[in-house]
């Protein structure tokens, strides 16, 4: 009884896998028929034939850059992540990209300071009983800008007993380099003669020792930066002795 059993048994795998193969030929031959068959578009009563591919199955080169795509309105790619961080971040950038062009462009302050007279050499005229003043002046000038400025003019005068004596114009131009200062130097030629007359005989009096007389100075300062001019002025008081430092002719 067991011996037929298991003889009868061995038919029927055998089959079931012979059947299985004949399955999978037949699939594998289904889709190379279907490899080889061309693309067929099959229309019913409702539907249109494609006008992109006219049932070719692609799309032609020369009408890639022609053709629209149209994309489904829940794709994701319509929708971008972290569009408020993205707006918020520029509006930032910007923000702090136009605070940094204010800071650094807007104009700052340009100082004049008088930094003193520097050398003073005396000229005595007896015939004319004049006296010849060379004064020597410095001025400093601190630019607080970001850039460069230019002086472009500076004038001076020297007055006594308010009396103009002397005086100086320019028109060179210097430039003060960005976020420093700059001693700029001058010289003004003051001659004091006729109802001064007097002031040769002080000058020229053997049995004092220093000859001191005070002048006053008025100077004037023209600076321009970023298409902004502006000027600035300086009135000083200062102590000359005219019996140093002096030469006759």
């Amino acid at each position: 009884m067991g011996s037929q059993h298991s003889t009868s048994a061995r038919p029927a795998s055998y089959k079931r896998k012979k059947d299985d193969r004949e399955d999978l030929l037949d699939e594998r031959e289904q889709e190379e028929a279907i490899a080889q068959f061309p693309y067929v578009e099959f229309t019913g009563r409702d539907s249109v034939t494609c006008l992109t591919c006219q049932g070719t199955g692609y799309i032609p080169t020369e009408q890639v850059n022609e053709l629209v795509a149209l994309i489904p309105h829940s794709d994701q790619r319509l929708r971008p992540q972290r569009t408020k961080q993205y707006v918020l971040l520029s509006v930032l950038l910007c923000l702090l990209a136009s605070g940094l062009v204010v800071f650094f462009l807007f104009p700052h302050s340009v100082l004049v300071d008088d930094d003193g007279i520097r050398v003073v050499k005396v000229t005595f005229n007896k015939q004319d009983s004049l006296v010849i003043l060379a004064i020597k002046a410095t001025l400093k000038i601190r630019n607080s800008n970001f850039y460069s400025v230019a002086v472009t003019s500076l004038s001076s005068q020297v007055q006594y007993m308010n009396t103009v004596v002397g005086s100086y114009v320019t028109t060179d131009s210097s430039l003060i380099p960005p976020r420093s200062e700059q001693l700029v130097n001058f010289t003004v030629q003051a001659e004091m003669g006729g109802p001064y007359s007097y002031v040769y005989f002080f000058c020229t009096l053997p049995d004092i020792q220093a000859h001191n007389i005070v002048i006053f100075m008025r100077t004037s300062v023209k600076i321009s930066y970023m298409g902004h001019v502006t000027q600035s002025s300086l009135e000083t008081h200062h102590y000359v002795d005219c019996g140093a430092n002096s030469t006759a002719v």
